[in-house]
């Protein structure tokens, strides 16, 4: 009995299906660079392209891994290293790379793996989807367990990360489905042993699956959608994680500014990704907004109030009245292309704003200083703005003597507490305070009670209240462990149970200085990241204004202060200068960077630019290259085997020639079935053509065979013959 042949499905719905299965193992790569701190994302999304497109083309085993090796040793140099890729030092410093992490990995020590050897793993695991993505969608056509995993992997990222994954989910459906009906369609056509010339003549067999899916998908995206029915199960998870809340570690967060703050506590992991470069004079923390009411877990704004828009760009907003000295300075801001913060970032002090764009508003919330950047009613981003400030110098001696506002509203929005508060937060702020008889020296004796009595500034293993844990509370008495806003929220709350009205603001510290006299004014360059993020204390004091405040362990507020050395002070007052942040933040973005946030490959680094270009460029006539010779391989072959039978004319050139003849007949869907002749087959041929080549190329193939004749020639005739039906096939 003989065995039947599946039918071979033609190239462009394999090539179709293994497209469905790239774009899906994209959906794995695009969150990457917004969950981890991976840098040059797109390096590794013209890999996986690359990878794929070499395993789409079925080339020999050492070609592929020659190509692909290739590119992994490309990218890596042109991430990591200043020697060319030729050159011998780069062989010797990859040797030297492979034996440290081999006996990293042997150690087991993970975290000493180096950036590079971390990367070349990714790489590889890029290298190895290819395969098993074509295996999947491409030679057993099992689409649906990837699709299912792609949907799980998106979904938990959208749920648990700052990814957003309502676009992602959208084109996950749609690709996993029309890949779901065009494997199973095709899986039918090798069972049912379906001619697959019919396939190539008649595509429009495909087109109700591409309507169906699409209408679907619209349907599903439009149509009207309940609310959440099931409780958010974020914090579900954390009380889980946290049992009674008293030392446990919440989820892990990435740092960074963010709006809500109802509830604080938990872990996060630094991100170092840049938010903005400041051009600056001196050292500054940039204001955000504030918040007046404390709920017991987090900060809420107590009322609801509409911004005003800023007449001119001049900012209508004092944080100190006019018996405060100031130095007028400015200072320019230039935003990362990755930052969203449709807010005005501002230091004490500012006066006015500008901006290349005029048609963006400025709208101010006179309460807590947020400043809207706005277009046509939408928040818009700015991507630069220059600001004039007036630099303050707060009066010690004027604070010290500062008695108790007069505005009986003031009073009860920033001394309000709740009610549930624990009494022994405000008997600890009686007790620190006790020995000193005036706001000012109390303020800072708070504010020092932080830099002993066994508190630690940690972003691992901080704990999330419990229901019926207050958020100071448990850090005062329970954890002392955690990091600024711990830190930040216990200073206000302790401050306002002594009836000294205070607010907890956040924004950012100044960052790193990273260039020193960067222009023409003396400006120094300072980069801030998301690892700046942070939160920090305002007091009011009767004839100043609103000072600021800095608990947190290793930090120090730039504030300038004017002192009356008439007077003996009894609390030492430091000028203070960069700002100094604690052990576990000490670490620099190289130190602790992700695998994937090449140290050699900093942005404006013209070297590695130069190389990532000319790979780019190197990829793109590559792929390019490849593609047109894959487009045009049968013509290819055809003229070369066309020129070796006129040059030859013998029965080995011959033979090459007939069985060329059948495989292009068997790519077009024309299959010689087990049990039919030569003769028979190139009746069919011809009938389909409506010519008499393919038989009069078959009789003289059988001559040659049964006769034996070594010396047969090929005559113009035969050659002429096999040319045109070669036009016919391939036309």
């Amino acid at each position: 009995m003989n065995k039947v042949n599946k039918t071979r499905i033609p190239f462009i719905y394999t090539s179709t299906l293994y497209l469905a299965g790239l774009l899906l193992f994209l959906e794995w790569l695009y969150p990457v660079d917004q969950v981890t701190d991976t840098t040059f994302i797109g390096v590794f999304i013209i890999y996986a392209f690359f990878c794929f497109f070499i395993t789409l083309l079925q080339v020999k085993w050492w070609l592929s891994i020659l190509l692909k090796g290739f590119g992994i040793f490309f990218i890596l140099n042109g991430l990591y290293s200043v020697n060319s890729f030729w050159s011998v030092l780069w062989f010797q410093e990859i040797y030297t790379e492979l034996i440290y992490n081999i006996q990293v990995l042997f150690a087991r020590q993970w975290f000493d793996l180096s950036n590079m050897f971390r990367t070349l793993m990714f790489l590889f695991i890029i290298w190895l989807m290819s395969y098993l993505v074509y295996y999947w969608f491409v030679q057993v056509k099992r689409v649906l367990i990837f699709s299912v995993l792609t949907f799980i992997y998106i979904t938990l990222l959208d749920t648990f990360t700052v990814y957003n994954a309502d676009w992602a989910i959208f084109r996950t459906f749609v690709i996993a489905f029309l890949a779901l009906g065009l494997a199973n369609v095709l899986k039918e056509i090798q069972n049912e042993n379906i001619q697959t010339y019919r396939l190539n003549t008649r595509p429009l067999w495909i087109l109700p699956l591409v309507a169906v899916v699409l209408f679907s998908s619209m349907v599903g995206y439009a149509a009207p959608k309940l609310e959440p029915q099931w409780a958010d199960p974020v914090p579900y998870f954390e009380g889980v994680i946290n049992g009674n809340g008293s030392g446990g570690a919440g989820l892990i967060q990435k740092v960074g500014y963010g709006e809500n703050d109802s509830r604080l506590g938990g872990s996060f992991v630094q991100d170092y990704t840049p938010v903005f470069n400041a051009y600056m004079q001196e050292d500054n923390y940039f204001r955000i907004e504030s918040k007046d009411y404390y709920t017991g877990k987090g900060w809420v704004n107590s009322e609801q109030i509409d911004h005003l828009e800023q007449v001119d760009w001049d900012i209508q907003f004092e944080t100190f009245t006019d018996r405060v000295e100031t130095e007028e300075r400015s200072m320019t801001l230039e935003f990362d292309e990755k930052a969203y913060i449709s807010k005005l970032l501002y230091p004490y002090g500012i006066k006015n704003v500008i901006a290349p764009d005029g048609e963006v508003q400025l709208k101010l919330r006179e309460d807590n200083g947020e400043i809207l950047t706005v277009v046509d009613d939408q928040n818009i981003i700015l991507s630069n703005y220059m600001i004039t400030y007036d630099k303050p110098s707060y009066p010690i001696e004027l604070m010290r003597q500062s008695a108790q506002p007069t505005d009986e509203k003031l009073m009860e929005q920033y001394t309000r507490i709740p009610a549930t508060l624990p009494s022994r937060v405000g008997d600890l702020a009686r007790e620190i305070t006790d020995s000193y008889d005036n706001q000012y020296d109390k303020v800072r004796a708070i504010e020092r009670y932080f830099s002993a009595n066994g508190f630690e500034y940690q972003i691992e293993d901080v704990a999330v209240p419990s229901e019926d844990q207050d958020y100071v509370d448990q850090f005062l008495f329970e954890t002392k462990v955690g990091y600024c806003d711990n830190f930040s929220t216990s200073m206000v709350v302790m401050l306002r149970t002594l009836d000294i009205p205070a607010r907890w603001v956040k924004g950012f510290s100044s960052g790193v200085k990273v260039e020193d006299n960067v222009n023409s004014e003396g400006q120094d360059l300072y980069e801030i990241t998301n690892a700046n993020a942070h939160s920090w204390v305002e007091v009011y004091f009767e004839g100043v204004g609103w000072v600021p405040f800095e608990p947190t362990q290793g930090f120090n507020v730039p504030n300038s202060y004017s002192v009356d050395t008439s007077t003996d002070d009894a609390i030492e007052v430091p000028d203070v200068e960069t700002p100094t942040p604690p052990e576990q933040d000490l670490q620099t973005p190289e130190e602790v960077e992700d695998a994937f946030s090449p140290s050699g490959a900093e942005e404006g680094n013209p070297f590695f630019e130069f190389k990532l270009v000319h790979f780019i460029i190197l990829v793109v006539i590559l792929v390019i290259g490849i593609l047109l010779t894959y487009w045009k391989r049968n013509q290819i072959r055809s003229y070369l085997i066309e020129r070796r039978l006129i040059k030859r004319k013998d029965a080995e050139s011959y033979q090459d020639a007939f069985h060329f003849v059948l495989k292009l007949l068997k790519n077009k869907g024309f299959k010689k079935e087990p049990d039919q002749t030569l003769r028979e087959f190139a009746v069919r041929i011809d009938n389909w053509y409506g010519s008499d080549e393919m038989g009069k190329l078959t009789a003289n193939y059988e001559k040659l065979i049964y006769q034996h004749n070594i010396t047969h020639t090929v005559d113009d005739e035969i050659s002429n013959l096999w040319k045109n039906l070669i036009k016919r096939i391939l036309g």
